[in-house]
């Protein structure tokens, strides 16, 4: 099953930070105080993995912090930030095989208090790095959290700096972005899925065999073998959208290694490409309709005027029949591709609505570099038009875990089908499948079941969510089977820590292990 792309990180956490009203010290409580918490149970010293788990146990850290910080373009205060890695196998059912380096950083509070050991943190994806996500942990985390816990992030391999998949070019990238997201007739169509073609193929001529190494499950191995290096007897975890995924997974492999596991996002691990890529279509269908409901009520104060469902329809009809050159030295040709792709990472996280309100205005009078700034944050294009990986990892990983990836005649009919039920998002969303349909590599479907032996783990949805639609989350909890679900009535991708009730019952269950009563619901403010 494959997820449609997060947006790129400093997006969502620089929105979330604007969100919460944090500082750079981490997030506190609603009287300004940083509560307390009672003491929570401790992960004693790892023993060896009685599985054998191949390569180090331990890590060799190396003082990092001017690094990242120049890498994140933000001061960290009071933290001190540690780089290394670990080597696993490439393909765990040969361990004794060619390795893979994991890379991970290491974020630590100077002065923390009754220590329990590390919480690992993913951001989904996938393709999207948690090195990058835990470096940004002192911006949004609870200070409870940071107090007590090493932030221990990791690139999953395949991406950023663990081993990363590189094999589509920056023009092929451009290119599938600027593409029409609802080509007609059959022979655009065609044009695009040769574009497609064009452009995974030399991702098999370069990588061949192993591009089948890049899964869930191996990823998922891989966590056990960082849960060891760093010294936890059972780990604490943190993940997001597709991190959901890979915390089921790794629940469902090491059940009796599960502390404390918070998934926040719920992917359903049963749905197919297409299933899931209908479920979003809906999802972000409702949510521009939130939007524009919200645009609407704030009368003049919408620079889209009352209908923005409308406004939406005549931009995309007028740039359709002429693309809007770039301004500024902009030397790009901004067309439908690039504004659908900047109204979706605009969806993720309601912080960004009037940054969208904005885009789709300047647009509409010729000017767009709002909407190139968020197209780029959705593809991971830098300003020098250059590409972090995370496409090229998506692509891999999410084919490669594919089970029942779609023909291209079931892609050309979703098509047809999803532009009459979801008139923003359906086409678009069927034709993302056209990756996979056309992936040459082989599949590594991941393992799905429940987690028997695991202690509870929570499971955590926003009812306003357009990429992980809520309804996964009762899914998921079933299937791990030792789940409480936790709902927030908010709009975005992903919850923990907006609001008070989200981060007390999320923080207490991360620092004691006790967690929320199941059921718990949270209001949006």
């Amino acid at each position: 099953m494959t997820l449609r792309r997060a947006p790129r990180l400093p997006l969502l956490i620089l929105s979330l930070v604007a969100a919460l009203g944090l500082s750079a010290c981490g997030a506190s409580s609603a009287d300004g105080e940083w509560r307390s918490v009672p003491r929570a149970e401790s992960s004693a010293p790892a023993q060896p993995n009685p599985s054998g788990t191949p390569g180090q146990t331990t890590v060799a850290w190396k003082d990092c912090k001017a690094e990242i910080e120049r890498s994140i373009g933000t001061t960290l205060s009071g933290v001190q930030v540690d780089c290394g890695a670990v080597k696993v196998p490439q393909n765990w059912a040969n361990p004794s095989g060619d390795t893979f380096a994991i890379a991970l950083v290491r974020v630590r509070r100077l002065q923390q208090k009754n220590r329990i050991g590390s919480l690992l943190v993913n951001p989904g994806g996938p393709g999207a790095s948690g090195i990058e996500l835990a470096a940004q942990t002192p911006l949004f985390l609870p200070g409870e959290v940071l107090e007590r816990f090493d932030i221990v992030g990791f690139d999953p391999r395949g991406v950023g700096l663990s081993d990363p998949v590189d094999c589509l070019s920056p023009a092929s990238k451009d290119a599938v972005t600027a593409a029409n997201p609802d080509p007609e007739p059959a022979a655009e169509f065609n044009q695009q899925l040769a574009l497609w073609r064009s452009s995974i193929n030399p991702c098999v001529t370069k990588y061949g065999a192993k591009l089948g190494y890049y899964s869930t499950e191996q990823t998922a191995r891989d966590m056990d073998a960082i849960r060891e290096a760093v010294g936890d007897s059972r780990m604490t975890y943190l993940g997001y959208s597709y991190g959901t995924l890979l915390g089921a997974v790794y629940a469902h492999l090491f059940p009796t290694k599960v502390r404390a596991f918070v998934l926040d996002g719920a992917v359903d691990p049963n749905l197919d490409g297409i299933t899931a890529s209908e479920g979003q279509a809906a999802g972000f269908e409702k949510a521009f309709d939130n939007f524009a409901a919200a645009c609407r009520a704030k009368g003049s104060g919408c620079p889209i005027g009352p209908d923005a469902r409308r406004t939406l329809h005549n931009v995309l009809i007028t740039i359709q029949k002429k693309p809007v050159p770039g301004v500024g030295g902009e030397r790009r040709t901004a067309t439908t591709g690039h504004v659908l792709s900047a109204v979706t990472a605009a969806l993720y996280v309601k912080a960004q609505w009037p940054t969208m309100e904005k885009a789709i205005a300047d647009i509409s009078k010729g000017d767009p570099t709002t909407v190139f700034s968020l197209s780029d944050s959705f593809t991971g294009r830098n300003s020098d038009g250059t590409y972090n990986n995370m496409t090229d990892a998506f692509t891999t990983i999410g084919c490669t875990d594919e089970r029942n990836p779609p023909t291209i005649d079931v892609v050309r009919k979703l098509q047809t089908e999803w532009r009459r039920k979801y008139p923003l998002f359906g086409a678009p969303l069927a034709m993302t499948l056209l990756s996979c349909a056309a992936w040459p590599g082989s599949h590594d479907p991941y393992p799905v079941g429940a987690a028997i032996g695991a202690p509870p783990i929570v499971v955590v949805g926003t009812t306003g969510d357009p990429a992980t639609p809520y309804a996964n989350t009762a899914k998921l909890a079933n299937e791990i089977g030792t789940a409480h679900i936790v709902t927030w009535q908010g709009e975005g991708h992903t919850a923990y820590p907006q609001t008070n009730c989200i981060r007390e019952n999320i923080t207490n269950y991360l620092i004691t292990t006790a967690p929320p009563p199941d059921g718990l619901t949270c209001p949006a403010n």
